[in-house]
């Protein structure tokens, strides 16, 4: 009995002794995982910028080199649900550690890629790579900081994942026209190499984490990458192949809906005895209602993003880097809000609720003003419009990210990660796909109204079609292509006003969409208060 005793105190120390550490040494992890995370984020956004001189150098058209971009979401997408999965299969520490190679491998490879096809296959195990790099750190910041610290952490943790988006297409600017498109890979060598660094060296799993040893969900796996993939298919080449005028896009539509049908009925049946996805972690009320807040910051959050840069780069005149320039005020006011928001919830424990509500205020308010936009706009007017965002946007995703995990089991933290980026991410590619859609359709819209007054019996069209009509005669037209050049002219004008109009729509319905979703905010429930880190307990 007594060398039984003796023997057992040193297994106890062994198997404490990675909390003690993981716990003194948690603001390192942090620092490594928020950096694994700006460079996923930073890394989606950067390259598009640098798209047009890849289809140039690699002989591809704009919609084949587009696939670059297409090919890492929906590897991303469908790896993102399974993160929970993995992390459990593997543990945390080697499940975190093989995304970060495999990400920077996949950099360094698209970086060396000499044809579309190499490059798009090197993305999409980029994504692969990529989908852990935000969910299962998330989910590890969630267990190894105490829940007093959740605030602050998770603002400083968000604080990338908002602002990389931001700085990411000013920054791919620069490097293109400095570098090549290439560099916008091998960037992420550092980058990864020192997060690598951090997570082998100071993370550890939980002490009472067990690796799942039970059967595959095969079946659960193959529905779920069919239903994701063709969903985000559909999403990201609809407005392109005219949506459901296209066979391929109503098929893929179809299998979408059946295979995410029937893959979520087979993960929730009692028949499944080990799901790949565990959607009963949904039965949480401020997870579920937090998701679909999400689903609406993503399609504001990307679809502001898709909006700004082709009103400016369309109709204000804006070169590529002006454009990125001009969106660093609206990311300077979120990092801002975003840390003070950490802050009133972590130390003076203001009721996020209330934070939320003011967050839906100010960026309804700031598309407001987006909305009412006209091309005799001056630059402070749209710079002041994206600084209002961007400070609603600061209120809003710590405060939603507090409640979503404030009740959530620490055992559920990963599978509740990976629903919520997943959640923002779905919502960004809705945002972008029915705002691209609706901006097209407005356009039209406002232009036959237009034409309407384009007319003989409209005094005003008289009055300007005469006076350039004289204009142009005066300056050595002829009387008949003095009319043809001002209808000309003024076709070119409408078409503007046509234009203006139409993206004063996209902001509006980006704010209508916001308040549909704010009544969700009365059902949720204020956190509870926690003590120590989530997997000591």
């Amino acid at each position: 009995m007594a060398v039984a005793s003796s023997q057992s105190k040193p297994v106890s120390k062994a198997t404490s002794s990675p909390s003690d550490s993981v716990h003194k040494y948690r603001w390192f992890i942090l620092i490594g995982l928020i950096t694994a995370a700006i460079m996923e984020i930073l890394d989606s956004t950067i390259v598009n910028v640098a798209l047009p001189q890849m289809a140039g150098n690699l002989g591809a058209t704009n919609k084949e080199i587009a696939w670059v971009s297409t090919g890492y979401i929906l590897a991303n997408v469908v790896f993102l649900p399974m993160t929970g999965f993995l992390t459990e299969r593997f543990g945390r520490r080697n499940y975190l550690s093989a995304s970060i190679i495999i990400f920077i491998v996949a950099s360094m490879l698209c970086g060396t890629s000499h044809s579309l096809e190499e490059i798009v296959i090197w993305r999409i195990f980029q994504g692969m790579g990529g989908a852990a790099l935000l969910s299962t750190s998330q989910a590890t910041l969630r267990q190894i900081f105490s829940q007093k610290e959740q605030g602050i952490v998770q603002a400083l943790f968000i604080l990338g994942i908002i602002v990389a988006p931001t700085l990411g297409p000013t920054l791919g600017g620069w490097i293109t026209d400095n570098w090549t498109w290439n560099w916008c890979f091998f960037i992420n060598l550092p980058v990864g190499l020192l997060s690598l660094f951090i997570v082998i060296t100071l993370l550890h799993d939980a002490p009472n984490a067990k690796r799942s040893k039970a059967a595959v969900d095969y079946f659960g796996i193959s529905l779920l990458a069919v239903g994701l993939a063709s969903l985000q298919f559909v999403l990201e080449e609809g407005q392109e192949d005219d949506w459901f005028n296209s066979p391929l896009i109503v098929r893929l539509s179809i299998l979408s809906v059946v295979a995410l049908a029937v893959m979520i009925w087979w993960e929730l049946t009692p028949r499944n005895k080990t799901p790949v996805v565990d959607f009963r972690v949904l039965k949480n009320r401020e997870l579920a209602l937090s998701c679909g807040l999400f689903v609406a910051l993503g399609f504001g959050l990307y679809g502001g993003v898709y909006i700004f840069p082709l009103l400016a780069q369309t109709l204000l005149g804006f070169s590529p880097t002006q454009t990125g320039l001009s969106l660093m005020p609206g990311g300077l006011g979120t990092a801002f809000t975003v840390l003070f928001c950490g802050v009133l919830t972590s130390v003076v424990r203001v009721d996020p609720r209330i934070l939320i509500f003011t967050g839906i205020g100010i960026f309804a308010y700031a598309m407001w003003n987006l909305g009412h936009l006209s091309l005799q706009i001056g630059q402070d007017q749209v710079y002041t419009g994206l600084l209002i965002r961007g400070l609603g946007l600061g209120f809003l995703f710590t405060p939603i990210n507090g409640v979503a995990f404030g009740t959530i089991d620490p055992k559920d933290a990963q599978q509740a990660s990976s629903m919520v980026n997943l959640s923002r991410q779905l919502g960004g590619s809705f945002g972008l796909a029915f705002i691209g859609t609706y901006l097209n359709n407005q356009i039209q819209f406002h232009r036959v109204n237009l034409i309407g007054h384009v007319r003989e019996s409209n005094p005003a069209f008289n009055l300007q079609f005469q006076a350039m009509t004289g204009n142009l005669f005066a300056h050595g037209y002829s009387q008949t292509d003095a009319k043809s050049a001002a209808l000309g002219m003024i076709d070119q004008s409408l078409q503007r006003q046509a234009t203006m109009q139409a993206y004063n729509d996209c902001w509006l319905l980006v704010m209508v969409f916001f308040l549909m979703m704010s009544p969700a905010v009365l059902l949720l429930r204020r956190p509870r208060k926690g003590a120590g880190p989530a997997e000591m307990h």
